[in-house]
C-alpha cells in the first residue's frame, strides 16, 4: 500500500484533466485524456478519479486483460490547486460492473465539472447510456514526483521503487516501423496544443509518461525533445497524444496517436501508426448531444460485436 504525501494528495484531488495510459497485446502504450474526478482513498493507497462509459469497449477489454495502467497528473488547467509537480501514479487497476446513473454515486464530485442532478429530464433520458459507467479502482503500486511538470530534476519515488535497468528494445512491426500517415501534418497538429505526452511501456510492465515537445519532422517522422534520460533507449511501441480542453471539458481539442519510438542519444524520433483525434467548440448543449450520441453508437456497436 502507497501512502502518498500531503504535496502529491492536492495534485491528485485538484487537476482537471489527466492522462491515462494502458498496454496494449503487442507492449504498446495507449494515452487518453480524461477527466479527474479526484476520488481517493489515501489510507488505502487507492484512487478512484477515473471512471468511462459501458461504449468503450476496446479499452475496458485491455484494461482487464492487462490491469497495470498508469496516470500522469501534468496540468493545472482550471486545477484546484497551483503545484508545479508533474505526478506519474501506476497501480493495478480493478473495473467494477457497469453502474446505472453512476455520476450520482459520486455527484458532488462530478457536479464539479457539469450540473446533473438538475439536468432537463429529456437531456437525462438522451444520456442514460453515457451515465451508465464503469469506474477503476487503481491500487497504488507508485507514485513518482517530479518537481515541475517538465519532469527535471530528480524525481521522488512514493511506494515500489523504479526498475534499475531502463526497459529492453522491442522487435520492429512486421509491417515496419515509419510512419503510416501525415507525419508531417499530425507534427503541425500536435504542436498547436498546450498539453503533449509521450507513453511506453516500462521494464516492470507499467506505463511510464513523460511531457515532450515537438521540435519539427523530417523523412522517418516526428522530432520530439524530451526531458533528459527519461526517454528509454532503442525503438518500441509508444503512444503519443496533445491536448486543449475548457474548463468542465465542455470543448475539447484532442490529439491521439500510437506508432513507434526510436530513442538515440542525438534524438528522440516518433512515427505515428493510427490517429483517433477529435475537437468540439465551447457549447454545453452541442457537448450533451455528443457525449449523449456518441456512447449511444459505440453501446450499439459494441452489443452488435457480442
Amino acid at each position: 500500500m502507497v501512502r502518498w504525501s500531503d504535496e502529491v494528495d492536492e495534485v491528485l484531488r485538484g487537476d482537471h484533466v489527466i492522462m491515462l495510459a494502458y498496454a496494449t497485446p503487442a507492449r504498446g502504450a495507449v494515452l487518453l485524456p480524461v477527466t479527474n474526478f479526484g476520488v481517493l482513498d489515501r489510507e488505502r493507497g487507492i484512487v478512484r478519479s477515473v471512471n468511462t462509459s459501458v461504449g468503450m469497449g476496446t479499452k475496458l477489454e485491455r484494461m482487464r486483460s492487462n490491469p497495470r495502467v498508469a496516470l500522469a497528473f501534468h496540468t493545472r488547467d482550471h486545477s484546484l490547486t497551483d503545484r508545479p509537480e508533474y505526478v506519474l501514479v501506476q497501480g493495478t487497476a480493478t473495473l467494477s460492473e457497469p453502474i446505472d446513473d453512476y455520476p450520482s454515486t459520486i455527484l458532488e464530485n462530478w457536479e464539479r465539472f457539469e450540473a446533473w442532478e438538475g439536468q432537463h429530464a429529456l437531456w437525462k433520458r438522451w444520456r442514460r447510456v453515457y451515465g451508465r459507467r464503469v469506474e477503476v479502482e487503481l491500487a497504488v503500486e507508485r507514485v513518482v514526483v517530479w518537481p515541475d511538470r517538465f519532469c527535471a530534476g530528480e524525481p521522488q519515488v512514493e511506494g515500489e521503487p523504479l526498475p534499475a535497468e531502463p526497459p529492453a528494445p522491442q522487435s520492429a512491426p512486421r509491417k515496419g516501423a515509419g510512419p503510416r500517415l501525415d507525419h508531417r501534418r499530425a507534427a503541425k497538429q500536435l504542436a498547436k496544443l498546450p498539453h503533449r505526452v509521450l507513453g511506453w511501456i516500462g521494464a516492470d510492465g507499467f506505463p511510464v509518461m513523460a511531457p515532450v515537445e515537438v521540435r519539427g519532422t523530417d523523412d522517418d517522422g516526428i522530432l520530439l525533445a524530451a526531458p533528459p534520460g527519461l526517454v528509454p533507449p532503442g525503438g518500441r511501441r509508444a503512444g503519443l497524444s496533445a491536448h486543449w480542453f475548457a474548463e468542465g471539458m465542455i470543448g475539447q481539442d484532442q490529439r491521439k496517436h500510437t506508432g513507434w519510438l526510436e530513442a538515440t542519444s542525438e534524438r528522440t524520433l516518433y512515427a505515428p501508426h493510427t490517429d483517433s483525434s477529435y475537437s468540439f467548440p465551447e457549447s454545453t448543449a452541442l457537448y450533451r448531444l455528443v457525449s449523449g450520441g456518441g456512447t449511444r453508437w459505440y453501446d450499439w456497436r459494441g452489443r452488435r460485436a457480442g
